[in-house]
């Protein structure tokens, strides 16, 4: 037996150790439907996500608290260099003490108007996590028939889909490409991942959506109309790795590639004044932007830049076959209209390590969308496109267009249409994305690369930027049961 140990940088935040195993005998690298793998064993590093947790970051504040979380992500790269030098608890150690330096930063600029958030510090540690090891507390099994209604973008019920469902080892075993190693904590797949066991025969999942996600509401109170923008496939190649969102005034503040469609301005130096006043692919004038991370074919193309193989995001983009994009209404009522610059983002970039409490992309084929699934990528049959869906928040607190999370501010309904109290209904954005993939593993979405290209990391992300007429228009038509573009 030959063995090669190796450290991967994943960057952005994360690091994996890496064992290449090769057996006396064998030819060399497995082949799985025309994907290249090697058996690895490998473990990134997890630490708590301090976006999450900010309650109130003002506007003084607000760039410091965006550099503060940029560097946060870029430290891996420094504590990569330490690991190669020494153990991996020295690397842990010395990534605590960074950590606590910058984020005391942003607790300092914080405090100079409003309270200070001193409980940040204690979240400056961090562990180490097996990759076969799934997202969240208990992991769930996406690929069962599931209840609770996150398919459709609600709030799930409280201690539903959090543990593993009967069976779960042995399907997974079913599911099992061809020469696929089991056990030991190996896993195949391209180093920083995805692995083989991110990905399911749709064919052997069971129906678990009554209808598919991007329907509108029937039935009861529902309001049943709908209203699509049709704003291309971002056929112009508009793409960056910023996030104007989460890290305003920052360069490359994603570590990955999002895929832009809508406002033709939006970069991480955007604002509003910038984005009213840019032109849009939509031909309905809609100006507002819409983004998530890439999905690339996995063919070794390497890209030397930011976003792209300098942060471990390697292949290329695939352009999606369609991007439909459709606003719908309430189970309960009348939805009121979004205002103007309401930022929402719906899933969890960092779901792997953070759990699957704000997961919510849903994964599918074309032709089986009564299938849907959060953790896995799905194999699609012969002539079955892959489909992405995103069923945003829809319920706004009437207040605030942004949080500093940029969570507390909107929410889900139940599965009633129940807004929580002091929320209302908005309509809901539901972003349906198709490509045509090459068969087999050989597909990945961008992410974070100590997220380790895992399904259950996919989210997106939107600025309403629609003009107050359009939006209007687009309430008038869900509330009185129309479908207008």
């Amino acid at each position: 037996m030959v063995v090669a140990a190796a450290a991967l940088l994943l960057g952005g935040g994360g690091l994996a150790a890496v064992a290449t195993t090769a057996l006396a005998g064998s030819s060399g690298p497995e082949t799985t439907a025309g994907h290249q793998h090697s058996t690895v064993m490998s473990t990134t590093i997890s630490c708590p996500d301090i976006g999450e947790q900010l309650r109130q970051v003002p506007h003084s504040a607000q760039l410091q608290v965006s550099k503060g979380l940029a560097t946060l992500d870029r430290q891996v790269h420094d504590a990569y260099h330490k690991w190669m030098g020494g153990s991996s608890s020295s690397v842990l150690t010395a990534l605590k003490r960074q950590r606590y330096r910058t984020i005391n930063t942003m607790v300092i600029a914080i405090s100079r108007d409003a309270k200070r958030p001193g409980y940040l510090l204690k979240m400056s540690g961090c562990t180490t996590k097996p990759v076969d090891e799934g997202a969240g507390s208990g992991g769930f099994d996406s690929t069962k028939s599931q209840t609770d209604g996150w398919y459709q973008g609600q709030r799930p019920q409280q201690g539903q889909s959090q543990a593993p469902q009967p069976g779960q080892q042995q399907d997974q075993q079913q599911n099992q490409q061809p020469g696929q190693q089991q056990g030991g904590g190996q896993q195949q797949g391209q180093p920083g991942g995805p692995s083989p066991e991110d990905f399911v025969d749709i064919t052997t999942v069971q129906p678990n959506a009554d209808a598919p996600p991007f329907a509108a509401p029937r039935g009861g109170n529902a309001t049943t109309g709908t209203f699509t923008s049709e704003c291309g496939r971002n056929e112009e190649g508009h793409f960056n790795s910023d996030n104007v969102i989460v890290t305003p005034g920052v360069s490359n503040g994603a570590h990955h590639t999002h895929d832009y469609v809508g406002n033709k301005a939006t970069d991480g130096f955007s604002n509003d004044q910038s984005l009213a006043a840019s032109g849009t692919t939509c031909n309905n004038g809609d100006q507002s932007t819409y983004y998530w991370p890439v999905l690339r074919k996995l063919d070794g193309n390497a890209e030397q830049k930011p976003g792209a193989a300098q942060d471990a995001n390697v292949g290329s983009v695939l352009t999606p076959a369609t991007v439909t994009l459709t606003y719908r209404g309430s189970q309960a009522g009348q939805v009121q209209a979004m205002p103007r610059f309401l930022r929402i983002i719906t899933g969890d970039a960092k779901a792997f390590t953070n759990g699957t409490k704000n997961a919510n992309a849903s994964w599918s084929c074309t032709g089986f969308e009564d299938r849907q699934l959060k953790d896995r990528y799905p194999l699609c049959p012969s002539g079955s496109q892959v489909v992405r869906t995103f069923a945003f928040q829809n319920c706004w607190d009437g207040r605030d267009i942004d949080s500093g999370n940029h969570r507390d501010h909107v929410t889900f309904s139940d599965q009633n249409g129940n807004c929580p109290n002091n929320f209302r209904a908005i309509p809901q954005l539901v972003e349906r994305i198709t490509y045509d993939v090459p068969q087999g593993t050989s597909f990945a979405v961008d992410s974070f690369p100590e997220q380790l290209h895992k399904p259950v990391t996919d989210h997106g992300d939107f600025i309403n930027v629609m003009p107050d007429d359009l939006m209007n228009k687009a309430v008038a038509c869900i509330n009185s049961g129309r479908e207008c573009r």
